[in-house]
């Protein structure tokens, strides 16, 4: 993501090694890392969440787009309160996943549902066709907040992660408003 997301209440950017506190207080907060998938884990203290951070910003630039993690920052503050992740699930890299992880202090005021919901309208106006999530299946707030974004439930499988898992999809033409797609710069 070249340039920060805006939306009305929030700014998703890329995260900064300055994010490491507020960071920590998402990742490293038992109620979040209870629902990760084995593809991240708890994050025990703010040098282990800095390193975290600095593989994030390391490897953002050579992660094909939309591909990314990016911090979700409150305007009215500018306090980092999550997290949303686009990324390759495994174990074929296929399909593409998008996430959200919100400081539980944070939870139930929508900010998982605009972050989420204008990172896959940015994934889409990037050419993708489709975004993926996946969810255990009891936790009913991640799969709360994909059915708000418009995200359908498409069932459930072992396929990713090797656990039962809740899967649930999106495509353009999901959404309530068309999505500019690229253009082909070379014939026009």
């Amino acid at each position: 993501m070249y340039a920060p997301l805006r939306t009305e209440r929030l700014v998703v950017r890329d995260w900064t090694p300055g994010d490491a506190e507020a960071a920590l207080r998402i990742y490293g907060a038992e109620e979040v890392a209870h629902w990760l998938t084995p593809a991240m884990h708890r994050v025990g203290d703010l040098p282990a969440m800095r390193a975290v951070l600095q593989a994030w910003e390391e490897s953002q630039p050579n992660l094909v787009r939309p591909s990314g993690r990016w911090a979700v920052q409150r305007r009215e503050d500018d306090r980092v309160v999550g997290g949303v992740v686009i990324r390759m699930l495994p174990p074929y890299d296929e399909d593409l996943e998008i996430g959200w992880q919100l400081s539980p202090d944070t939870w139930g005021r929508g900010y998982a549902t605009e972050a989420g919901a204008a990172v896959v309208r940015w994934a889409f106006e990037q050419g993708v066709d489709e975004l993926f999530a996946v969810a255990r299946p009891n936790n009913t707030k991640a799969a709360a907040t994909a059915r708000r974004i418009g995200m359908e439930w498409v069932g459930e499988t072992t396929k990713y992660y090797d656990m039962r898992l809740n899967v649930y999809r999106i495509r353009p033409s999901d959404l309530a408003e068309p999505v500019r797609m690229p253009t082909d710069r070379a014939h026009g």
